[in-house]
């Protein structure tokens, strides 16, 4: 007896992170909110059977997003029309009661199965939807742990499932309960991490019927399809430059995966249309911001960048060092993941500076000994970084100076100011409130005992300021790899 087959053409991104503008690489243009709405649009009207989905942050990372605090987002995601989104953890930044209001702006439904109000366990979104297309019945479940939230939660009022082994509970008791509607294929949309993406599929008991992952939050660029317990899993990166693409034959006997085909499509002017419509939205925002932003700030005697997070980089050496001037400490631990940009200057904006540094934070102060920040850096340098789990991550201010072994383990040289740094040797480090709240969580080192060399203080309240201050009063600034962070 022949298959019953049906296509579905799944269109995915995630974490967005107002990555709204097309940008110029090798002279073609690529990414860009205009080209990515003229893609998806073309799919549209030639394949029968699509649906774009979201995998979370949609906000942060963009001036327009910031000046707007996530309305200007919401209504350019409007304007792109995703048939379903889920929350990834930045949508948290502007506060539980602005996310709510901004979920009412929204013209598409955003889904989330575990976030829920602590004091009455009450969800705040819808925990899954059921879509119909093309005579199929797909099901789609978001998905956000504790773990991923937690890291820039402000919000005391927000609880979600704790850990995988939660999260797959839940799943299993949605997809019970839809035991009576013939489902013909399941999609978790996710914002918890590839690794973690991995974890959960394996702990998913088979006869859930879970098709596949498509994840956000680790930003992982990948290649081909991860399965694991046989369920595909999938994620595209970071911003607008590329899309993911399912093409896939569903057996809508079976309610599984027949054949499938996936891809990374490049956002680019040469295969992607325009959509003007999204221009002018565009454009009536950066009206706005560039009236704002537009007012220099400095000038640099060169462009600096940042093209990873996980290695030293010329902007991360310029913003940690005027930090570190700045407030007079020893050290100064910037996180990494806070410089939004890979290139800055040498032409420097109020706008540019918020594009690159939007998580504006305090800044704490306190001392460790040798020995201490040693263990510190085992752990921010363990392999779980270089495996693309989502890491915590440090620029380095000049005086501090490490190599480090992976196939060891062990620090060829630990210096500061050019000599090793004995175990009871005491330093003081400043780093974003942040990463002080989180301290034991990202260094390993419970801050009990850290706080037994004199107690923590606060000693800045705004970094962002510190930064527009310093590179206002401090022209023609250069920035180089200077082997602060070498890893072997």
């Amino acid at each position: 007896m022949p298959k019953n087959l049906k296509k579905l053409t799944l269109l995915h991104s995630n974490d967005l992170h107002g990555d709204f503008f097309a940008e110029k690489i090798d002279e073609s243009l690529i990414g860009g909110v205009s080209m990515l709405s003229g893609y998806i649009s073309k799919v549209r009207e030639t394949e029968p059977n699509v649906l774009y989905c979201v995998a979370g942050d949609m906000f942060r990372g963009n001036v327009i997003d910031s000046e707007f605090k996530g309305v200007s987002t919401i209504e350019i995601m409007n304007m792109l029309n995703p048939d379903v989104v889920t929350i990834g953890n930045h949508e948290v930044d502007y506060g539980v009661t602005h996310l709510l209001f901004i979920e009412k702006c929204a013209k598409f439904p955003i889904i989330n199965a575990n976030m829920y109000i602590s004091t009455n366990g009450v969800r705040l979104f819808k925990p899954c939807m059921v879509k119909e297309i093309g005579g199929m019945k797909i099901l789609f479940i978001g998905i956000l742990t504790e773990q991923a939230l937690s890291t820039t939660k402000k919000e005391a009022m927000i609880g979600t499932m704790v850990d995988i082994a939660d999260a797959a509970k839940e799943v299993e008791r949605i997809c019970n309960s839809y035991r009576s509607t013939d489902i013909d294929f399941t999609v978790l949309l996710t914002h918890i991490g590839f690794e973690e993406d991995k974890k959960l599929a394996a702990a998913l008991d088979p006869d859930l019927g879970v098709d596949v992952i498509i994840g956000g939050h680790s930003h992982t660029l990948l290649e081909k399809p991860e399965k694991v317990n046989d369920i595909l899993i999938v994620q595209a990166g970071i911003g607008t430059n590329q899309i993911g693409r399912f093409d896939i034959m569903v057996d809508t006997d079976n309610n599984c995966v027949d054949s499938y085909e996936w891809k990374t499509v490049e956002i680019s002017a040469d295969t992607c249309p325009v959509d003007e419509n999204m221009n002018n939205l565009l454009k009536k925002f950066k009206e706005v911001t560039d009236a704002k932003f537009g007012r220099l700030v400095s000038r640099l005697t060169k462009q600096v960048t940042h093209p990873s997070r996980y290695q030293e980089t010329s902007l991360g050496n310029l913003f940690a060092d005027a930090l570190k001037e700045s407030f007079g400490t020893d050290i100064m631990l910037l996180g990494s993941g806070g410089l939004r940009v890979k290139t800055f200057g040498p032409v420097v904006t109020f706008g540019d500076m918020m594009d690159c540094y939007p998580y504006d934070d305090v800044i704490f102060q306190l001392n460790v000994n040798g020995a201490q920040l040693k263990r510190m850096f085992k752990h921010i340098l363990r392999e779980e970084v270089w495996a693309g789990d989502h890491c915590e991550f440090y620029q380095l201010s000049r005086g501090l100076s490490i190599t480090y072994n992976r196939s060891t383990g062990e620090f060829e040289s630990f210096l500061y100011n050019g000599k090793p740094i004995a175990d009871d040797q005491m330093v003081s480090i400043a780093m974003e409130g942040y990463h002080f709240k989180n301290f034991e969580k990202f260094t390993s080192v419970p801050l009990d005992e850290v706080e037994k060399n004199g107690k923590a203080k606060k000693i800045c309240t705004s970094s962002f300021q510190v930064l527009e201050e310093y590179l206002s009063t401090h022209q023609m600034l250069n920035a180089d790899i200077e082997d602060r962070l070498v890893i072997k």
